[in-house]
């Protein structure tokens, strides 16, 4: 579920912030959901606690998350506003990036076409 990519040039900590608003805009995670402890995450995924707690550390910052001392960390109550825009956000930079580097909108829009349709047959 909480899939990364260690060759990825997004860091870690950040893969994981993105992954658990994609989760909750899917429904895959509701409100009050348990999220793994930071040790087992970090385990399971084979990296640095103190990354998995960075990226629970702005989750919950955000509102996205919130955690009881000696209980763990849960879903909050989802703001489907906030997190959609925090993706549109990361969207536009990515990009503005784009076209700086001389990507042509023709080419990001085959790109957006492509990626829809592949979800279409997932």
């Amino acid at each position: 579920m909480f899939d990364i990519d260690l060759m990825s040039r997004i860091p870690i900590y950040e893969q994981l912030y993105r992954k658990v608003i994609e989760l909750i805009l899917k429904g895959v995670l509701v409100e009050q959901d348990k999220l793994p402890s930071v040790r087992n995450l970090a385990t399971q995924l084979g990296v640095n606690p103190n990354t998995v707690a960075k990226a629970y550390s702005l989750l919950e910052r955000d509102g996205i998350i919130y955690s009881l001392a000696g209980r763990g960390s849960f879903i909050a109550k989802p703001d489907k506003l906030l997190a959609q825009e925090r993706v549109l956000t990361d969207f536009d930079t990515a990009v503005h990036h784009a076209l700086e580097i001389g990507i042509d909108p023709e080419t990001l829009r085959q790109r957006i076409d492509a990626i829809q349709e592949n979800k279409k047959g997932e």
